[in-house]
């Protein structure tokens, strides 16, 4: 495997996964923050939530921005901004001013997940993107197995506000390995034309591209069956399951095992087998696994042998499905590369907190809505793949 793959991975994948390791460090400490800050349940889940939604909505202007001004630029500021959000959740004494920096953190932590995307399109395309973007993954998917691991043994150790300052020290590092090791992918010649005229129109291009929403909406859908699990699995697994934070923290890291080890097979089977004909594989075993889980918790089993089962196959699937949709989507719009990963970025986020919220809306101490929630969301990314991919369709590669 070439060095340039791996090192261009490493800095990626660690901008891109500062985001999501304040949220999966965060997740064992949500009881704790609940008692420490005297908060609802609901209260609580709402600073998961404006983390999503922020990280989600401000995509829309990195993308543009990156387009613009260059894609390392954005990558310093959204950083810094969300330095600034964790420095104010490590001091926060109640919870709404918990929140209020959880969206400076959010709106900070989108950069590197939106730009990153646009940097592997910029760079390659093809099987060539789909193994890097594993790659990128693989750096990206250890915060889930890592991060509530080390957040339990913050709380076990020092107090949930440490979790803060941890992942202060993940964003000045990230710095300095931009600056060390990435180099700027979207050159001058290529902003020149790039305004906000331009992005908008882009945007209107986007929104009118079945094909590119269609992928957009498979992850989408994907994303959020986990992003269900995310948002629920700490309640349920704690305290309908009676597990500790630590056996949490490595119950929820062989999920996202399964992922990860999935994911790294994709750049070969890809060559092999075709982007859009392994997307669509994995998308079938997805929501066999997936509906699977749901009709024994419907018909009465309540196992978390079971759930671990199920949800690993599922979430293998998973893996095999989320670079390539997101490879396929990104093909055919190279020149606007930042702003196609924006809309994207936006779209599945936005749908993950809503997924978030309304299975939240359910939740009554057992699995079965979390499960329910899993289930639904793998149908959709279901019946959407089987409109999306079901023809082939000849890429126009804009570079």
């Amino acid at each position: 495997m070439r060095p340039q793959f791996l090192k261009i991975a490493g800095v990626l994948g660690l901008v891109t996964a500062i985001g999501p390791f304040a949220i999966d460090m965060y997740l064992p400490a949500l009881p704790s923050i609940r008692a420490s800050l005297h908060a609802s349940t609901a209260a609580t889940q709402a600073s998961l939530m404006v983390f999503f939604l922020t990280m989600g909505v401000c995509q829309l202007f990195y993308g543009p921005a990156s387009d613009m001004f260059g894609r390392k630029p954005p990558l310093y500021f959204g950083l810094c901004l969300f330095a600034l959000g964790s420095i104010g959740c490590a001091l926060a004494g109640d919870i709404q001013t918990l929140i209020a920096f959880r969206v400076l953190q959010g709106i900070g932590a989108c950069a590197g997940m939106v730009i990153s995307r646009a940097i592997v399109r910029d760079l390659h395309t093809g099987p060539d993107a789909a193994q890097l973007t594993s790659l990128l993954m693989l750096v990206f998917s250890v915060s889930p197995i890592l991060a509530p691991v080390a957040g339990s043994f913050v709380i076990a150790w020092a107090s949930w506000r440490w979790i803060f300052w941890t992942v202060l020290v993940a964003a000045f590092l990230g710095m300095i390995m931009i600056g060390l090791f990435l180099k700027e992918t979207r050159h001058a010649h290529l902003r020149a034309n790039s305004t906000i005229r331009s992005a908008l129109s882009a945007y209107r291009e986007l929104l009118g591209d079945p094909y590119f929403l269609g992928l957009t909406f498979i992850g989408a859908f994907g994303t959020s069956s986990f992003f269900a699990y995310l948002a629920s699995s700490s309640f349920v697994l704690i305290e309908h399951y009676g597990l500790s934070p630590t056996q949490y923290s490595f119950f929820f890291s062989i999920n996202a095992a399964a992922f990860i080890g999935a994911a790294q097979f994709n750049g070969a089977l890809a060559r092999r087998f075709g982007l859009r004909r392994l997307a669509r594989t994995a998308v079938t075993g997805y929501i066999i696994a997936m509906m699977s889980l749901l009709a024994l918790f419907l018909g009465g089993v309540d196992s978390l042998v079971v759930l671990a089962l199920l949800l690993f196959v599922g979430y293998a699937c998973l893996g095999l499905t989320i670079p390539n949709v997101t490879v396929l989507a990104l093909e055919e719009h190279g020149t606007i590369a930042g702003t196609a990963s924006a809309l994207m970025g936006t779209l599945q986020f936005v749908t993950g907190a809503v997924v978030m919220a309304v299975v939240g809306v359910f939740l009554n101490g057992t699995a079965l809505p979390m499960v329910a929630g899993i289930g639904i969301c793998a149908l959709i990314a279901f019946v959407i793949a089987q409109l999306t991919l079901r023809r082939e369709k000849t890429l126009v590669v804009a570079d």
